[in-house]
């Protein structure tokens, strides 16, 4: 089984944060999103991952490379690079790994979160992964038949068709066959809002009789922009704790100061008469003084002080001192 990560994107609507790190190595919990998500999916599947390949542009650079080669190697698969180095589409994204496209494989794309427990239907073509939702016109969802078949894909639709929404997630029992489709959508160039999608190779499979599924999942979390970042981490945390996780590690060092679950803290962090929880994760080496922190995002060695913070995300490096609560700031900034 194979993991194909699209990732190539900065993640406009998350900006400061995603000036200095690419959307899907922002930390959720702890760690990164794409860490997350591809651990998720392999513990689904419940088989061994031979490769993932991540598509990222250029400019990432190494460092970012280094992290999701050594990604992949922990789930003991080989881990391979590839460039996207223009905003094409999702169809144009996969087909710059069109060299990793044989075989079984997941397609994923890094901006989401899943948790689901479920079989994965082995004897269909291909299984898209969906999820009940409140406002359906606001997706791309799915039509199915009476035997429970995906038939069509309709994006953002107009009229009720289903409340399963498409969350970026595919099956394909033989990748090979969408790379041959998505190849004709390039050669014949068809385009939907400037880009070539996935959904037109997709619907091509369809056409050829393919036999698509649903795959539903319990839990769909967004990493789209701030507020929803910080809501998945907060729901995240109260997923890990329910599952038993102690997320505190026992480095911090804490004096008159209280740490209400859930939270996830990181090496080497100093607490000094503050409160830090529920919902905040604190990345490693940051010190929180004479502060409360809640439902909060934090990355590495940043320093809070004097602060109440609520639905806050800052970055790493960074030094807060204020009164402000409800704040989004990058890496490196200081506020004081």
């Amino acid at each position: 089984m194979k993991i194909i990560v699209p990732m190539a994107g900065r993640g406009s609507r998350l900006r400061p944060h995603t000036l200095t790190v690419p959307k899907p190595l922002i930390p959720i919990a702890g760690k990164p999103i794409v860490h997350r998500l591809v651990e998720d999916i392999a513990g689904v599947l419940n088989q061994e991952i031979e490769e993932i390949a991540f598509v990222i542009h250029e400019s990432f650079g190494k460092k970012v490379e280094e992290e999701l080669i050594a990604i992949a190697q922990k789930l003991g698969a080989k881990g391979t690079i590839y460039y996207q180095n223009e905003a094409l589409g999702t169809g144009h994204a996969i087909m710059c790994a069109k060299d990793s496209l044989s075989g079984p494989a997941v397609i994923a794309y890094a901006d989401t979160l899943i948790r689901a427990d479920f079989d994965l239907d082995a004897t269909a073509d291909s299984v898209i992964w969906v999820k009940q939702v409140d406002q359906p016109e606001a997706f791309g969802v799915i039509n199915l038949n009476e035997a429970n078949e995906i038939i069509e894909l309709v994006e953002k639709p107009a009229t009720f068709v289903s409340d399963l929404a498409v969350i970026g997630i595919y099956y394909f029992k033989d990748v090979a066959v969408l790379k041959n489709e998505l190849q004709l959508v390039l050669d014949n160039n068809i385009i939907h809002g400037g880009e070539y999608q996935i959904n037109d190779g997709i619907k091509q499979m369809m056409a050829k009789g393919m036999v698509f599924v649903p795959g539903k999942v319990d839990e769909w979390m967004d990493c789209g922009n701030k507020n929803v970042t910080v809501e998945t981490n907060s729901r995240l945390l109260g997923f890990l704790h329910e599952d038993g996780q102690d997320l505190v590690s026992s480095s911090v060092v804490s004096s008159n100061s209280t740490i209400i679950q859930p939270c996830f803290i990181g090496e080497d962090v100093i607490l000094i008469n503050s409160t830090v929880g529920p919902n905040v994760s604190l990345g490693n080496g940051c010190h929180v003084k004479d502060s409360t922190v809640i439902n909060s995002l934090i990355q590495n060695h940043s320093h809070i002080k004097n602060a109440k913070l609520d639905n806050a995300m800052i970055g790493s490096h960074a030094s807060f001192d204020g009164n402000f609560t409800s704040i989004s700031i990058g890496d490196y900034s200081v506020l004081e």
